[in-house]
């Protein structure tokens, strides 16, 4: 038996297929692919969304002391990421795509500092903060895959893949 389906690639192009398809599942909550193509794109799905929720609400408090402008010896508490969560998340980005955020033409022309504030990796973001709290309390089967029946041009089964919240 195959490690993965060839779906009729060389490795390259499909590693870049199903990078492509898994991005947009976890940015748009759904997609419609062929059946194959769904299977292995719920597999790799899977794997990202556990790793997320497992450290999801991993974090480290840490109290933070420096002087301040008039010289007094001021002490902040600042909620970091656990080490393993920061492990976690670059594990994710070194998978996904980075999609940028579509902006309005008006937040084109905004300075420099503004666009230094924005997210950089919103499909990260939007995995640590809505998908992983909404799947929780599930055990796995996080995303659900519904038959569209035969495609026109090839008579390919098509699906669409959704994740569940």
């Amino acid at each position: 038996m195959a490690y993965q389906r060839k779906l009729g690639r060389t490795a390259s192009q499909r590693k870049a297929l199903l990078r492509g398809l898994t991005t947009n599942l976890i940015n748009n909550g759904k997609i419609e692919t062929t059946e194959a193509k769904a299977k292995e794109v719920r597999r790799i799905a899977e794997r990202l969304i556990t790793l997320a929720v497992k450290e999801h609400e991993n974090t480290v408090t840490v109290t933070k002391e420096f002087h301040n402008d008039k010289g007094q010896l001021v002490q902040q508490e600042v909620v970091n990421d656990a080490p393993s969560k920061l492990a976690a998340r670059r594990q994710i980005l070194s998978y996904l795509y980075n999609v940028p955020v579509a902006r309005e033409e008006d937040e084109r022309k905004a300075d420099y500092k503004a666009r230094q504030r924005e997210v950089k990796y919103p499909v990260v973001e939007k995995l640590f903060r809505e998908i992983a709290p909404a799947c929780k309390e599930r055990n796995g089967g996080y995303t659900r895959m519904y038959k569209m029946g035969p495609r026109r041009g090839d008579a390919a089964e098509m699906v669409i893949l959704e994740i569940i919240k």
